[in-house]
């Protein structure tokens, strides 16, 4: 078993619970972590036999232009994908991060993370 991180994937989108977030939108930053069996690819050094980040990174950015009221919904809608669409993912976790959110204090950011198996 092997796993394959992306990190940090920076986006401007509009989730929230407020309609000003709907509006303004702001930054969030998402992590992706899966784990499949990567001794194929590790020996045939092919593309095909591996599970492709750049996949992964579409998924996050199309479902993550999607607007939702919670984070939570969001991270799902990443899992229920990755597992939909790459069916050598074994167990994925889907981190989800709204930089400097609107709650009225000095806070980074609020983090949601989801895990889910095959």
């Amino acid at each position: 078993m092997g796993i394959i991180q992306v990190n940090n994937i920076k986006l401007y989108a509009f989730h929230g619970c407020l309609d000003e977030e709907a509006k303004i939108g702001s930054e969030y930053s998402v992590d992706v972590e899966i784990k499949a069996n990567l001794k194929k690819s590790s020996k045939t050094d092919e593309l095909a036999d591996t599970v492709d980040y750049v996949h992964l990174n579409r998924i996050v950015k199309e479902e993550m232009a999607i607007r939702s009221k919670l984070l939570e919904e969001v991270a799902q809608r990443i899992l229920d994908r990755i597992f939909k669409e790459i069916l050598m993912v074994k167990k994925a976790k889907v981190s989800v991060a709204k930089i400097n959110p609107p709650i009225g204090g000095n806070v980074e950011e609020v983090v949601i993370i989801l895990t889910k198996k095959r």
